[in-house]
């Protein structure tokens, strides 16, 4: 009666075992020929990083650069701009996921055009837009999808109920975003200071490893994919660390409990019945990357609300502002601590850069968890 279950985390947030991937990891660094910066590509990352105090427990030859985070982040202002045009119009209820709605464009953000009389609601499932439709049949619901390819499937889900049940008032306003192709973006960079990535749980566990095996080989940066408990994140430092020791360049999986190589077959597959590969994808703070965004497939124009609302979507590019250094902290060049409006103009209650309104940002991970 009295017995009680083991937590299914203990294993993976115990204290004893950090430690000794610490000491494994200090005595492993003695041997390496020079420093070593490892890119985190997921905001998980970033927090397990922050939260469990592991930047204290790395020699100083091994240093974490904090890569674009989460789709949040890499928003650009004026698809935020799109959302709140779209969200303003009288027969619109505007759907989409959580931190999304506080992210600022240059209008303002969600939050702002709720404020103002818009109908805007944040879900934790894009099947959530169902219920809502059936019960508002005279709206139409545009659902403001964002992800990589890990909530990718969940937009193909929505998409597939909808055609299959013929239903007339669900619209959809695509942001989804592939992390290879921005890994890729980063390495081009002729400042680029990444010498190996820790590859997203995830995104891995839809897409497969497969997707960075032209890391290792076509850009000789290791690869190894990591889950997100601080366990993981130490025993895959080990593993790069024990890379450039051997004088390895390898993709390896860390997360083996629930990464394949091939990934999840099932999901790519009803991705690839409804997305392609647009022709660009623009950034927040990267820049534009080619084949880097998916778009709805031309049989379904008729749901793709940048095709239905063309004529009234802004156009024009905008960027951060001009203190903002968002830029620079999504490419591994400068950490939060770095802004000079970090923590003052600049915070969770009001948000001026992307890293510090979403939830996995890294600006929000340095101010909840210590400013280093």
């Amino acid at each position: 009666m009295g017995l009680q279950l083991k937590n299914l985390y203990d294993d993976f947030r115990n204290a004893e075992t950090i430690k000794a991937y610490a000491k494994i990891i200090k005595e492993d660094a003695k041997k390496l020929e020079k420093s070593i910066n490892i890119m985190e590509v997921c905001g998980g990352h970033t927090h397990t990083i922050m939260k469990y105090g592991i930047l204290q427990l790395l020699p100083q030859n091994v240093k974490f650069v904090h890569g674009p985070g989460c789709p949040v982040c890499i928003m650009p202002k004026e698809r935020i701009d799109h959302a709140y045009v779209l969200a303003m119009l009288e027969d619109v209820i505007l759907v989409t996921l959580g931190d999304m709605i506080k992210v600022p464009g240059s209008r303002g953000s969600l939050q702002n055009a709720r404020s103002k009389g818009a109908d805007v609601r944040f879900v934790y499932s894009p099947l959530d837009c169902l219920q809502i439709a059936a019960q508002n049949p005279s709206k139409k619901i545009i659902f403001f999808a964002i992800g990589f390819e890990t909530t990718t499937p969940m937009s193909a889900a929505l998409l597939n109920a909808v055609v299959g049940k013929d239903i007339k008032n669900i619209f959809f306003h695509i942001n989804h975003v592939t992390v290879p192709e921005a890994m890729a973006a980063l390495l081009s960079d002729t400042e680029c200071n990444i010498d190996a990535f820790l590859g997203p749980a995830h995104v891995s566990v839809i897409s497969g490893s497969k997707i960075y095996e032209e890391f290792p080989k076509d850009y000789a940066k290791p690869v190894v994919v990591s889950g997100f408990e601080p366990v993981d994140v130490m025993q895959s430092i080990s593993m790069i660390v024990k890379q450039f020791v051997e004088r390895r360049c390898e993709l390896e999986v860390e997360y083996k409990r629930a990464v394949i190589r091939e990934g999840n077959l099932k999901a790519q597959e009803l991705t690839a019945k409804f997305f392609e590969k647009a022709q660009n994808f623009r950034w927040r703070g990267l820049g534009d990357i080619p084949k880097s965004g998916l778009r709805l497939r031309d049989t379904y124009k008729d749901l793709d609300t940048e095709v239905i609302y063309k004529d009234i979507l802004p156009t024009q590019e905008i960027n951060d502002h001009k203190f903002c250094i968002c830029g620079d902290i999504l490419k591994g060049k400068a950490t939060p601590s770095k802004c000079v409006i970090f923590g003052t103009v600049c915070k969770p209650t009001t948000p001026i850069g992307s890293c510090m309104v979403s939830s996995e940002g890294a600006c929000a991970a340095y101010y909840k968890y210590g400013n280093l």
